[in-house]
């Protein structure tokens, strides 16, 4: 199962009461009190980690607590501090209370990390309150519940560069050609449920990782078909590489096609349609391909790349303009403001009817 979304509780330890203790031994009359402090409960640490790829081993539990504090004994015997419970999560997860609705961080790097629940204080034991006007103290305090909040967990996919386009419009072809990734292919509309991730080796000291996204249907931005879950997954990819089909299968016009996904896009997030983009033209190794490339670089009025991801033609062209593009790309890239999240982890829902199409 893929999650990119879910929302559990958390809960900090308990902090360990304090004890009430007077030292007694023989021969040593009013010995004063001796009760320790009870021990600090255990935070609750989000932390990015390397390795993780969704948010799916979050999925089956709801609730986290940290161990709580010990107790305080007597001799003057603190109680040991809880355990703090830590949860991994893949690199590029943002963190936002669920009721209050701001974002606690946004861990993009590997090692970061924030306290999202706080363990409870332990209480003092009598001997805190030893005085000299109040030598034989009575008072003692019970440990502090630890803090407690739901939380939304949120995937944004961290890639360089992310594939755009109809369903079928070889972006999962592509993305097996150019990396190690192994996503499934079919001759049939989404076929790609979640996004998937490969990296790209153009040579010794040059890499960069590419989104494959779902496939865009017209209407995807008001939640029609699979892409309207996962476009967030595009918005921190410093180039967009749109796929246009040559000669789409179920006779669609190629211009028009690649004009509803720029509107897809716009209609989402303006910050993403005004993302770097390449357009490429796939699937060039049918007939009369290169006449329509032509036509699509009239009617759009910008440059096009053409490629066949079965034949390898125009791949090391296209993989060259993408290191090119990254190169120049700005140092920053504007953040787009996430819309509020739903409760639950997100899974693939059912597809939508959309024109069939050739891988």
């Amino acid at each position: 199962m893929f999650a990119d979304r879910v929302t559990i509780n958390v809960r900090g330890g308990d902090g360990g009461n304090g004890c009430l203790s007077f030292r007694r031994e023989k021969y040593v009359p009013k010995g004063g009190p001796n009760g320790g402090d009870g021990g600090d409960g255990g935070d609750v640490i989000i932390r990015a980690a390397e390795g993780l790829t969704n948010l799916a081993h979050l999925s089956h539990q709801r609730h986290w607590k940290a161990e709580r504090g010990e107790h305080g004994q007597g001799s003057n015997c603190f109680g040991k501090r809880g355990e703090p419970m830590t949860i991994d999560v893949p690199p590029g997860t943002i963190i936002r209370d669920r009721d209050r609705g701001h974002i606690l961080r946004d861990l993009k790097h590997d090692g970061d990390q924030v306290v999202v629940a706080k363990g409870g204080r332990g209480g003092h034991g009598n001997t805190f309150f030893k005085s000299s006007t109040n030598r034989a103290p009575r008072q003692h305090e019970a440990g502090l519940p630890g803090e407690e909040r739901w939380i939304v967990l949120e995937l944004k996919v961290i890639a360089d560069v992310g594939l755009v386009g109809l369903p079928n419009a070889g972006k999962s072809t592509l993305l097996s050609r150019i990396s190690r990734a192994h996503p499934a292919i079919a001759d049939y509309p989404f076929t790609t449920k979640y996004p998937n991730l490969g990296t790209v080796i153009v040579d010794s000291e040059n890499a960069f990782v590419v989104a494959d996204i779902p496939g865009l249907i017209e209407g995807a931005h008001a939640g029609l078909g699979l892409g309207h879950e996962f476009l967030r997954h595009v918005e921190r990819t410093g180039l967009l590489v749109h796929l246009v089909e040559a000669i789409p299968v179920d006779g669609s016009d190629p211009v028009r096609n690649y004009e509803m996904i720029r509107q897809e896009l716009a209609q989402y997030s303006q910050a993403l349609a005004d993302r770097p983009e390449l357009v490429v033209v796939t699937k060039m190794d049918l007939t009369d391909a290169g006449e329509s490339r032509d036509r699509i670089a009239r009617e759009i009025g910008r440059e096009v790349l053409s490629i066949s991801a079965v034949t390898g033609r125009g791949v090391p062209e296209l993989l060259r303009t993408i290191q090119q593009r990254l190169r120049d790309r700005p140092a920053v890239e504007a953040e787009i403001p996430l819309p509020p999240p739903a409760s639950g982890p997100t899974r693939a829902p059912a597809p939508v009817a959309a024109p069939a199409a050739s891988e």
